[in-house]
């Protein structure tokens, strides 16, 4: 499908900065940040926007602290979720049978955000998060999304993506010309198998089965405390898994399955989740969706103007909520390099810097992803001891305490993971000013602020009542927490590259501490891009650096503007 040349003969009708394939949650996102950067951009997706089977059902906290940026926190937490409902996670026999070990996590609307952050994670599955991200999208004039559309074809050139879009129901085409091209299309992408792009990892790690199901007040049907996930363990070991999909009356049966392949029958799904409840009941089946779960990243991350994000670039088991957040990191470092790239300062180096940058951070939270997975079907899982299942007085209880603590102590790493969604660093990056400083510790359970170049700016609170991260989004912000810091070179090497600058006073002597240094320039993206105390005569290497030019050339003046706070 995808070729080099030049021109095409064939008349093209449509100009288009970015066209984005497929419109899940990375693609609206992208769109969105986008059109919330002023870039014009169009969205075509094969299908009609419609989600029956949620592929995901957590917005990570980072994805949440972007949702805060974009100023759509309240569409999420009303998109549709019950957030009364109890977020425990169980390990059971069955919904009548005995509960193992337990991890008591609060409503949505109790949870509190940790200090690390002014948001929380969110339970908002696919169903709801979708519908969010495109009415985020679609309030910029400069988006545009074509559902029923797919791509047919495209040739890159050296200035331009000519690309050939075919109406679904139709069957006719036309031709668009994009400066880039942006593949979010799913795990079996057609952009990135047009690339001739491979994936590396575990092709198959279990062969799962999904069934959405419907039924009123599950709850009364058994003894257990409400729960969010409950995960069932038989003599076979981990079996099956139950999920709260809306907090009321649907849920998600995951029959977990191994490596080998085989036809799931909708009767044996049913006696499955009988089977689970531990009795019969009434229950409608709303979709059915076998699954492979993988453990997969793209050797490359795209071409000169044509990239792979989301699952298209990675795709990783469920087990800790990873996926769907690493594609969002990916939208939105991708966005602003584009932004850069269409309005002219971003240099050579910005675009090539998406894959050096968001790769190692995909192979890492699919690695821990795929921990997750195997913890859970640990040995001591898969094989647990049969006393556990019997009713055998006082030697059952103590089995059952031990292989529950025992589990319980396997799974928490799952349960508690703000390293992995808080803590990724661009170490290596061309586009980061990289200070000397020893590398942190990569943690997953916990998560240290740091504004150690490569890593997220920490968050704390301003005098207004705002975080930090609410002076991040469009333009760099160079943070001076010492008045007299001379910053006067940096300006003008900015504005003579044109790069959107902000000059943010801070007079703040912990948040000073924090960060360490008197001068902090963070991206776009909210990444610490550069940090001293003094610039002297760095001002055009930093600028050059951080705009992924290799020599710094001025271009067009842009206003800077400096704001006390």
């Amino acid at each position: 499908m995808a070729r080099r040349g030049g021109a095409e003969k064939e008349e093209v009708m449509e100009y288009v900065p970015v066209l984005i394939v497929g419109a899940g949650p990375i693609g609206l996102a992208l769109a969105g940040d986008l059109g919330f950067r002023g870039v014009s951009c169009l969205l075509v997706e094969r299908g009609d926007g419609a989600i029956t089977q949620p592929k995901m059902d957590m917005v990570g906290i980072r994805t949440m602290e972007y949702c805060r940026r974009w100023g759509i926190i309240p569409w999420v937490e009303s998109a549709g979720y019950n957030r009364a409902y109890p977020q425990d996670c169980a390990w059971v026999t069955g919904l009548n049978g005995y509960e193992f070990g337990r991890e008591v996590f609060p409503a949505p609307q109790d949870e509190k955000p940790p200090p690390q952050s002014p948001q929380k994670r969110e339970r908002c599955p696919q169903n709801f998060f979708d519908p969010v991200l495109r009415r985020f999208a679609e309030q910029f004039d400069t988006v545009r999304i074509d559902y029923r559309t797919e791509l047919a074809d495209f040739t890159e050139a050296d200035d331009h993506v000519d690309v050939t879009l075919r109406d679904v129901d139709s069957g006719e085409t036309r031709r668009v010309r994009a400066r880039y091209l942006v593949g979010t299309d799913g795990g079996a992408s057609t952009v990135r198998h047009a690339l001739g792009i491979e994936m590396q990892g575990e092709p198959t790690l279990t062969y799962t089965t999904n069934v959405v199901f419907r039924t009123d007040n599950l709850e009364a049907l058994h003894d257990k405390a409400p729960g969010y996930r409950f995960i069932f363990i038989g003599p076979e070991g981990t079996w099956a898994t139950l999920v709260a999909i809306n907090g009321r009356d649907q849920w998600r049966f995951s029959l977990v399955g191994d490596q080998t392949r085989r036809e799931v029958s909708e009767e044996e799904l049913r006696a499955a989740i009988v089977r689970a409840v531990g009795k019969p009941f009434d229950f409608e089946i709303l979709s059915i969706l076998p699954w492979i779960r993988r453990q997969l990243v793209a050797d490359r991350y795209g071409s000169e103007r044509v990239f792979i994000a989301g699952d298209a670039a990675h795709l990783t088991s469920p087990t800790g909520g990873f996926g769907m957040n690493t594609g969002i990191q990916d939208a939105v470092n991708l966005s602003w390099k584009l932004a850069g790239a269409l309005e002219g300062w971003g240099g050579p180096q910005l675009l090539k810097s998406y894959e050096i940058e968001q790769r190692p951070v995909a192979i890492r939270n699919v690695a821990e992803a795929t921990g997750n997975l195997r913890r859970m079907l640990s040995p001591q899982a898969v094989s647990p001891p049969p006393e556990i299942f019997d009713d055998s007085g006082p030697v059952g209880d103590v089995a059952r305490k031990t292989f529950g603590d025992h589990y319980t102590d396997l799974m928490r790493r799952e349960w508690f993971s703000i390293g992995v969604h808080l803590g990724y660093m661009y170490e290596g990056s061309p586009v980061i000013c990289a200070d000397g400083t020893p590398q942190p510790e990569d943690t997953i359970t916990t998560y240290v602020p740091t504004a150690r170049p490569g890593s997220r700016a920490p968050h704390f609170w301003l005098p207004d009542g705002r975080s930090s991260l609410d002076l991040f989004g469009k333009a760099f912000v160079l943070m001076r927490f010492d008045a007299g810091a001379d910053i006067a070179a940096l300006v003008a090497a900015a504005a003579a590259a044109g790069m959107p600058l902000e000059v943010i006073d801070l007079d703040d002597p912990a948040a000073a501490t924090l960060y360490e240094r008197k001068l902090v320039l963070v991206r776009p993206d909210g990444q610490v891009a550069w940090r001293g105390d003094v610039i002297g005569d760095s001002a055009d290497r930093i600028v050059a650096v951080v705009t992924g030019n290799p020599s710094s050339q001025s271009t067009k003046p842009r206003h800077t503007e400096a704001i006390t706070v």
